[in-house]
């Protein structure tokens, strides 16, 4: 038999003389493409190694530089301006002392040094460039990224009888033309510091115009810009028009630049260096911990009016007589549960910032900032910044899209130093709500997916998982049980327990989808591992022995570790998220997980604040707890398996109708009484508040949130509020957990 060099060789006589040269070229230039191919790899490889490596000595190098200038003593009042900082701090700020890392940001920066200020949402930030500017002689320039940011402090700032003004989008034409004047003049008598937004700097060349001529008289003090990881493509909020503010040093190289942010990582502030040309840079790390803060999860009722009841509850109980916010995810929301609340008599005004009239949105401002209403109902829009003092309570409806979202804006609670509560209102389908929206963003998953995480954690501590998040070192003792899950420690928790097979049944249902040609939702697929929804999509396997709330922190545990996967299907009117199998393969150890109990608030709360607070003459009632309304339970756990009878439902209602110009005004002594919550009670409820019987809230309120609405809504219609007969229950003083599920389900822990 022929071997194959010999059957080559033969096809090689076979092909005509002229031919073979091409052929033999043919085969050479392949070659060498073949070797430059695997020589391109190489130095593309090697390429890449050295980019890193440059980009390592570079942060190493800044590193270098920052420790050398970190070494000079910032923190000493032996500088040429420190009695004039300490009389502008007591003088003109009215305050005692600096708070952590203050004073040796104010001194480097006078000292013109770059300075990088990590510090946590409270901790202080403006002051750093807001004492400078009194201090220096000329103009400081504050970037700023939120209008209502800005507005907060100009309003503060003037209070203080600084000069200081802001431009934006909607800044008069006469406000304008006078800003000018003052940066071309470099009329620091006439306006010591200046906000605008990085799109003004961006967008206006008679604004940079006007900067560039303050500069050239050396009028410009110092540059300040909020919020700085936004300039990074790694930060949470990155936005295109601070990436251009790397032209300050271009334009103005010997004037020193602060930024602040209370959410950067390491590799953030690195970036952030970078693209504002910050080569020596002093960086400075004050405590994230806010140890008056108390952060509290609550399951959100899937009844809407539930809801609205939980949260109006909230406020004309706990919180009565406080200040506070209400974040929700959607312009649409602000007004309805504005609206909701107005009519469970609860002075609340919503605040965003699309399509809602600037001078309404000022207006609404005011109000809350002056106590006329007790909340705002707001996007995250709204607070970046705010420096309202008393602000006693932030209530998260829809949790946030980050963890830094989360931190930033529940820290706009507690600005006194006094105790504050953080309570964020959880539930598996506002996880989707938001997917569905930032999974095309950078990091846009995993960013949600971590405050999913803090969410579901049945066993660790909240200040604990903030600081993992941050990079920092805590433990529970610096909690000092102002969390839910460090207060009730020592109650009965949740067992961990194998999850193995709940994750076979849930792969089963999808597998069983998939061949009937059809695709699963999150809550479909919970559906069909309860039996419930359509029959199709449900295995003969009985369900699962949990109480459903649990069931879904299952299904979120899978999602967010990656047992489960999002398949987002996009439509020309919405995207859709399904659910498939994950890439993660599971192991022995990982596959446990424990629930997460939902707590009723302690009693140990706000009302020793309010009762030693001259300023506050409202009356506190002492036995009052809140007892939420929920339309899933939590349960009590026990080493065999249990059942339990469905329990009554408890709610709170409150017998207050009395009528009320402001929140400032002085209220009456409230009397509260319990009530069990059964359908016909719910039901004459909802005809109450439809047929408009509400009487505290003021025509006014009323007033400002039709205007505020960018959609067409029924207006509200104040009536006298009847007075209800209500069955009064006791509350059980012990009793920590919610039980209040629905009355098919059955309540059995293995």
């Amino acid at each position: 038999m022929r071997t194959n060099d010999e059957q080559s060789a033969d096809r090689e006589r076979a092909i005509p003389p002229e031919q073979i040269d091409v052929e033999t070229r043919l085969k050479a230039v392949n070659r060498e493409l073949d070797e430059i191919g695997v020589e391109l790899s190489r130095l593309n490889a090697r390429r890449k190694k050295l980019l890193e490596l440059k980009e390592k000595l570079r942060i190493q190098k800044q590193q270098e530089q920052s420790n050398i200038i970190a070494k000079k003593d910032w923190e000493s009042e032996e500088f040429g301006w420190s009695k004039e900082v300490r009389r502008v701090l007591k003088e003109i700020f009215h305050m005692a002392d600096f708070r952590a890392q203050q004073l040796a940001t104010i001194n480097a920066l006078l000292a013109k040094q770059n300075v990088l200020l990590l510090a946590p949402t409270g901790g202080g930030k403006s002051l750093c460039y807001q004492l400078p500017a009194v201090v220096s002689k000329g103009i400081t320039l504050v970037v700023s990224p939120l209008i209502s940011l800005m507005e907060d402090q100009v309003w503060a700032l003037k209070k203080l009888g600084i000069r200081a003004e802001y431009l934006c989008g909607t800044s008069e034409k006469e406000l304008v033309s006078a800003v000018h004047k003052y940066l071309r003049d470099g009329d620091d008598g006439n306006l010591k510091i200046l906000f605008v937004t990085p799109e003004r700097i961006n967008r206006s060349a008679r604004f940079k115009t006007a900067l560039q001529k303050c500069y050239n008289i050396k009028k410009l003090a110092q540059i300040a810009i909020d919020e700085v990881h936004c300039c990074s493509q790694w930060g949470h909020d990155f936005r295109t028009d601070y990436k251009e503010l790397g032209i300050f040093k271009t334009l103005f190289p010997d004037v020193p630049i602060l930024g602040v942010t209370a959410t950067a990582t390491t590799k953030v502030i690195s970036d952030v260096q970078k693209m504002l040309q910050l080569s020596e840079c002093l960086t400075l790390n004050a405590p994230f911990n806010r140890p008056n803060l108390y952060y509290h999860v609550l399951e959100k009722p899937n009844d809407k009016e539930e809801l609205y009841d939980l949260l109006a509850d909230l406020l004309k109980r706990r919180y009565h007589g406080m200040s506070g916010i209400i974040y929700t995810f959607t312009v649409k929301e602000t007004a309805e549960i504005s609206t909701e609340l107005l009519q469970r008599e609860v002075k609340v005004l919503p605040y965003h910032g699309q399509n809602m009239d600037p001078k309404q949105r000022s207006r609404t401002h005011q109000k809350w900032i002056d106590n006329e209403i007790q909340a705002v109902v707001a996007t995250t829009a709204f607070g970046m910044g705010i420096d309202k003092p008393d602000v006693r309570f932030v209530i998260h409806h829809t949790m946030s899209k980050t963890m830094e979202n989360f931190y930033q804006e529940s820290g706009r609670a507690g600005r006194d130093g006094k105790r504050a509560d953080c309570i964020l209102l959880y539930r598996l389908a506002d996880m989707f709500r938001i997917s569905t929206m930032s999974f095309s963003e950078y990091g846009g998953l995993d960013n949600l997916y971590s405050m999913v995480k803090y969410c579901i954690n049945g066993k660790d501590c909240r200040r604990v998982l903030i600081s993992r998040h941050f990079a920092e070192v805590w433990d529970d003792t610096h909690c000092d049980k102002l969390c839910d899950r460090c207060f009730f420690k020592d109650r009965v928790q949740l067992p961990e327990q194998d999850i193995t097979g709940h994750y076979q049944t849930l792969l089963a249902i999808i597998r069983r989808a998939q061949t009937l040609q059809t695709k699963l939702t999150a809550l479909k697929l919970v559906d069909a591992w309860y039996h419930k929804g359509s029959p199709k999509n449900r295995l003969e396997t009985p369900p699962p022995l949990l109480d459903r709330f649990i069931g879904e922190q299952i299904v979120a545990h899978l999602l967010v570790n990656g047992y489960l996967k999002e398949d987002f299907q996009i439509t020309p009117y919405s995207t859709f998220s399904y659910i498939v199998k994950g890439p993660a393969i599971p192991s022995s150890d990982s596959f446990r997980f424990q629930g997460a109990r939902v707590l009723r608030i302690p009693k140990d709360s706000l009302k020793s604040i309010m009762r030693n607070d001259p300023a506050n003459s409202t009356t506190i009632t002492e036995d009052v707890e809140l007892v939420s309304v929920s339309s899933n339970a939590s349960f009590v756990s026990n080493r065999s398996a249990v059942s339990t009878s469905t329990p009554k439902r408890k709610a709170v209602d409150c017998s207050d109708r009395e009528e009320t110009s402001s929140m400032r005004s002085e209220a009456s002594e409230i009397s509260f009484s319990s009530t069990l919550l059964n359908g016909h009670s719910r039901k004459e409820g909802r005809k109450r508040r439809k047929n408009g019987s509400t009487s505290s809230s003021s025509n006014e309120i009323k007033e400002d949130l039709n205007a505020s609405k960018s959609f067409n809504e029924t207006t509200l219609t104040a009536k006298n509020a009847s007075n209800s007969t209500i069955d009064k229950a006791e509350v059980d003083d012990d009793e920590d957990v919610q039980f209040v599920p629905n009355q098919d389900e059955v309540i059995v822990i293995s």
